[in-house]
């Protein structure tokens, strides 16, 4: 993508900078962030800009079906090898979820369901420092968020013990997730804070009653010099987040969209830090970054380094004025960005999406002693084995998973209400019972995994208009056109109740038909449901269901009923059912975003 430096866009999209941003700009420079930080101790800041230069990026190709070839043209460049050109290599994780050993992962080969071993904080370090040895000078570590939530360790500490595996690993610059407020403000900032590397975040504003209100709680963005240019980061978090979870988690915290001032900080990174390179880091969802991409205000970007919804992005997605990238989850792949750089200028780049394998990289010992240091206060609780499954959890579908089955079976089983719903979770790797058992042993450290916030079940009664309006809501909600208006989780789930849809209708015109324990519903008929408490929601909203009758907390968490569940019925053997149909995609769709030609695999 070529941008040239006469060009007067930045200018006239962007808002006037003022005076005393021009003269703070020092404070966001990578030279001062030790400066910055400490000016910044209540963590509010000022923004500001500096001088520079802007030079236009190449517009070679960025990437062929061959991505390892493209890398092996790269390091066998003619220019890199006389010491006329430098390559500058970025790397991204994202969506990690606190998994802190090798599990199983999904992919798909050849049309079929293939599992494998993958990921681990011990693997990820041994694979990074085998990555950063290619090239030492040069390589730049990024993480996308959502890292210190999803597993047991990580909800036991309030995502405190994550954090020194994320420093021993070493990372560059970091972006909270959505997920990163999961133990409130206060926590977030403690943790976020203890990492000993940059974070940047350009919407996440306090909101609170002291001096700090109005101010941003991280830098908006971070500059990088390396290998002869200068590369701009600027940070955004998903700004649904307060409506995607429970409201409580982001009490405090003000969330803005990118069309708010991303125009502003890329003018500041072109025109004045002169950065050769722009480069989004975003915790959006791919549908939501494929639409920033095409949106005028994010003219003058060059990259979206994406994450959120656990997409594997094996070739960058071309957007209108920038390409968007994301590296999966779990820990079980890193995005790797190559580019050749010669007298300033990007000559020539590659993407790759690599996996990260056990068997090809091994496991770095001193991370390995990390995480078993990390585990040891929790092992034995979170090593006691509750229930076996003799066929796969699996959570990657969109529209009904196994995984979800089971959860809305035993919500069903121990309440008996008309409707048993589980919210549209990501996160959660497979569990794949062994060939030589027959079973896997489901865990308390992978029911962690499932359900990272044990919240109490919660009933309520809706008649089924209101049912039938929610659940165009809800498939508004995952299959918006506009993406702005995805919420990034995937279709709710549920027990009791089947329901048939187009995902391309308008919207609420999706529901084809809904059936309440086999029988058409009634629209005019009260029906009982269970779902889990979402904390700071009104009392009569419950799983984003509002106006609830009859709102009443059961007195058991998720996690009670689920081992109960589990102590009557394992092995269990959860596989889709067709409680949810869809009449223009199979009930294996593993995207969200149709009809550009990206698949998940």
């Amino acid at each position: 993508m070529s941008h040239s430096k006469s060009c007067t866009c930045y200018s006239c999209q962007a808002e006037v900078v003022s005076e005393k941003e021009k003269q703070l700009h020092v404070e966001l420079s990578e030279n001062s962030r030790r400066e910055f930080l400490k000016k910044a101790s209540g963590f509010g800041l000022a923004l500001g800009i500096g001088g520079g230069l802007v030079t236009p990026l190449s517009a070679s190709a960025l990437h062929t079906p061959d991505s390892d070839l493209k890398y092996k043209e790269i390091s066998g460049n003619r220019a890199v090898k006389n010491g006329k050109a430098s390559v500058v290599t970025l790397l991204q994780t994202a969506d990690i979820h606190a998994q802190l050993l090798v599990h199983d992962e999904f992919f798909i080969e050849d049309g079929k369901t293939v599992y494998k071993k993958r990921g681990g904080y011990a693997t990820l370090k041994a694979m990074i420092n085998s990555l950063r040895k290619k090239n030492p000078a040069n390589t730049f570590l990024i993480d996308g968020g959502d890292c210190f939530q999803g597993g047991g360790v990580a909800a036991l500490t309030e995502g405190r013990a994550i954090v020194p595996l994320m420093n021993n690993i070493g990372y560059d610059l970091m972006l909270p997730g959505n997920w990163e407020v999961v133990y409130g403000k206060e926590m977030m900032m403690k943790d976020m804070f203890a990492y000993t590397c940059p974070k940047v975040c350009a919407n996440m504003f306090h909101q609170t009653n002291d001096v700090f209100n109005g101010d941003l709680i991280f830098p908006p963005y971070f500059v990088k010099h390396i290998g002869g240019i200068k590369i701009g980061f600027i940070g955004y978090n998903d700004p649904l987040t307060p409506k995607r979870q429970s409201p409580a988690y982001s009490h405090g915290i003000q969330f803005t969209h990118p069309q708010e001032n991303v125009a502003k900080y890329i003018r500041v990174l072109k025109e004045y830090e002169g950065c050769h390179l722009v480069i989004l880091l975003t915790h959006m969802g791919l549908a939501q970054q494929i639409g920033l991409a095409n949106m005028e205000f994010v003219r003058g970007v060059d990259y979206i380094l994406g994450a959120d919804t656990h997409e594997r992005v094996r070739e960058p997605l071309n957007g209108t004025h920038a390409k968007v990238t994301e590296p999966g989850a779990f820990g079980s792949f890193i995005a790797k960005f190559d580019f050749v750089i010669e007298n300033g200028v990007v000559k020539d780049q590659s993407y790759q999406l690599l996996d990260v394998d056990p068997e090809k990289y091994g496991e770095d010992e001193e991370m390995k002693a990390l995480v078993k240091e990390a585990r040891e206060p929790f092992k034995a609780k979170l090593d006691t084995v509750i229930g076996k499954t003799k066929t796969p959890l699996v959570r990657y579908y969109v529209i009904e998973t196994p995984m979800d089955n089971f959860i809305t079976d035993a919500i069903m089983w121990k309440f008996k209400p008309d409707i048993a719903l589980s919210n549209g979770f990501r996160f959660c790797p497979p569990l794949v019972p062994d060939p030589k058992t027959g079973v896997a042993e489901i865990t308390e450290d992978y029911l962690w995994s499932m359900l990272p916030v044990d919240s109490e079940a919660k009933t309520g009664t809706i008649t089924g208009k209101q049912l039938w309006d929610w659940m165009e809501k809800e498939l508004h909600n995952a299959f918006a056109k506009d993406p702005a208006k995805r919420f990034g989780g995937w279709v709710v789930r549920f027990k009791g109740m089947e329901v048939n849809f187009t995902i391309n209708n308008e919207p609420g015109k999706r529901v084809n038909w809904i059936k309440i324990k086999g029988k058409p519903i009634d629209l005019s008929k009260t029906y009982t449901f269970v779902a889990c408490e979402r904390e700071g929601d009104p009392d009569t909203t419950i799983c984003r269901v509002e106006h609830v009758s009859e709102p009443k907390k059961l007195g058991a968490s998720l996690h009670a009923v689920i081992k109960e569940y589990l102590a009557k019925h394992s092995p269990i053997a959860p596989k889709l059912e067709g409680r949810a149909t869809a009449t223009d995609a199979p009930n294996t769709l593993l995207t969200q975003l149709m009809g550009i030609g990206y698949e998940f695999r």
